[in-house]
């Protein structure tokens, strides 16, 4: 008799309590090895695989694509072993079918010889971390094909394993019932056509389903059919016309407000009740937008932040990027201008250590940190996300700037691990992608500085006693009061700004 062992939403660290089933990778009666992603769900940080600690046949899946779960919540339970696993997990009596899924389990356990030779099988990895392996090796594994269906939409073979009866011991609310072997299978009988749907990242997957939009319906814009947001966003819209045509006789009076152009409904926005006496429109603050909100609030509460700002000729660092990438060949990666500020921002703080720091306001203390890991700004679909470079102070323009690359497409692709998203010690924010010349952020709690780079614009600038037009930029330093005055933040300004406007400044460090 195999032992059927349940697998629950790990503790996804630093302080998350919930996350969303975005997609289920695993159907029930399918073996799974130990350390296979079974599901992916999406916190108010990332978007993560999680890997399975049990080896053997999936027996119950809990929580639909799109609800959310509480870290503990059970995800599913796995058969462990080789023998016939019972299909739920404390069910008072079998009900029908039941009989047939330990069948297909059964097979699936003898089936999976490889996988269980592999360390799939009867093993187990221990604790889970979201967003990394568990530790084992990876393992072969076998997916049992799932039941055949006839014309009329009738199931052949094994019955849905929620035939097995109610499952006991499952706190309410976690969606107690487990799936049929074909998730594929409609609510009207009929089955989606095969192949994956090429969608750009999951995000335009959650947004198409929380709008009701039917993927396999659009033609991608995007290159060989890739489906965008921009293709959602439009059968979105021209799903909303017919509702906007007279007939409110017909319309009740709490309808739901289709999305419009001003007010357009994303993957942060989840279609909002609006309220037809006031104009109303309520969106959850939750997710991605209430994390961030309770971080800025809480900054805004406990530090005291100044600004101060430069403009700087940025011609000469310009010209000295194209050097660099001159000098490494056509072939080689191209060094981004943020890499290079990051660069000057590496070297500032080597010689203004007081900004990598933070106040523990517990022990009234100033904590100094030795190693910097820099944060830098990145607008999402989700919202505006900080991933950060480790030992940024070790990293070179060229190191930075592939690291940068890869931080960024994880950023836009929604699948940055919550450590690529947490400990930074200092924060680069180049809001001049947006047009705009200058700002005063608030810090990034608990770090005390950040630095701010508005837009590089051709200005009339005063250079060497003569009018010219020079590509010009102003930088923006916001500080926390309690760990420098205004010398040292001035001095750091000050020396970045030189670098922009004389690279030649930066050998002097190197």
């Amino acid at each position: 008799m195999a032992e059927v062992k349940e697998f629950k939403l790990p503790d996804l660290g630093e302080g998350l309590t919930e996350a969303e089933v975005v997609r289920w990778l695993v159907e029930v009666g399918e073996a799974v090895a130990v350390d296979q992603p079974v599901v992916e769900v999406e916190t108010a940080k990332a978007m993560v695989e999680v890997p399975c600690p049990y080896g053997g046949v999936v027996t119950a899946r809990y929580g639909e694509e799109g609800e959310e779960l509480a870290v503990g919540a059970p995800l599913l339970t796995v058969a462990v072993g080789a023998g016939t696993p019972a299909p739920g997990r404390g069910s008072g009596s079998p009900g029908p079918g039941s009989g047939d899924l330990a069948g297909v389990v059964a097979e699936a356990a003898g089936a999976d010889v490889e996988a269980a030779e592999a360390g799939g099988a009867g093993e187990t990895s221990g604790a889970v971390l979201v967003g990394y392996g568990t530790g084992a090796p990876p393992a072969r594994r076998r997916r049992v094909r799932p039941a055949s269906h006839t014309p009329g939409g009738a199931v052949d073979g094994p019955a849905p394993a929620a035939a097995a009866g109610p499952v006991g011991g499952v706190p309410s609310g976690y969606g107690r019932h487990a799936v049929t072997p074909d998730a594929a299978v409609r609510q009207n009988g009929s089955a989606p056509a095969a192949g994956p749907v090429p969608v750009i990242s999951p995000l335009v997957r959650r947004l198409a389903r929380q709008n009701g939009v039917e993927l396999r319906t659009l033609t991608g814009s995007g290159p060989d059919g890739l489906i965008l947001r921009a293709d959602v966003e439009r059968a979105i819209g021209a799903a909303a016309a017919p509702a906007e045509q007279p007939a409110a006789a017909e319309q009740p009076a709490a309808a739901e407000q289709p999305a419009t152009a001003e007010q357009p409904a994303t993957a942060e926005q989840p279609a909002a009740a609006a309220s037809a006496a006031d104009g109303e429109v309520r969106i959850a603050l939750r997710g991605l937008r209430g994390v961030v909100a309770d971080k800025m609030s809480r900054s805004r509460r406990e530090i005291p932040e100044a600004t101060c700002w430069v403009d700087a000729d940025a011609t000469e660092l310009l010209a000295a990027r194209r050097a660099m990438n001159a000098a490494g060949g056509p072939d080689a990666p191209k060094i981004s201008l943020l890499a290079v500020l990051a660069r000057i921002c590496t070297a500032a703080l080597a010689r203004f250590p007081e900004l990598n720091a933070r106040v523990d306001t517990e022990a009234r203390e100033i904590v100094r940190l030795e190693r910097l890991h820099l944060g830098f700004a990145a607008q999402t679909d989700r919202g505006l996300v900080v991933p950060v470079v480790r030992d940024a102070h070790t990293r070179g323009a060229e190191s930075l700037s592939e690291e940068l690359a890869r931080l960024t497409g994880s950023a836009r692709a929604g699948t940055l691990t919550p450590g690529e998203l947490t400990g930074s010690t200092f924060t680069l924010n180049n809001y001049g992608v947006f047009g705009v010349d200058g700002s005063t952020p608030i810090i990034n709690h608990p770090e005390a500085a950040m630095l701010g780079v508005g837009r590089i614009v051709p200005k009339p600038w005063v250079h060497e006693g003569e009018l010219a037009v020079r590509h010009v930029t102003q930088l923006s330093l916001t500080f926390d009061h309690r760990v420098c005055d205004g010398g040292v933040a001035g001095g750091f300004l000050r020396y970045v700004a030189d670098c922009v406007e004389q690279p030649a400044v930066l050998l002097r460090g190197i």
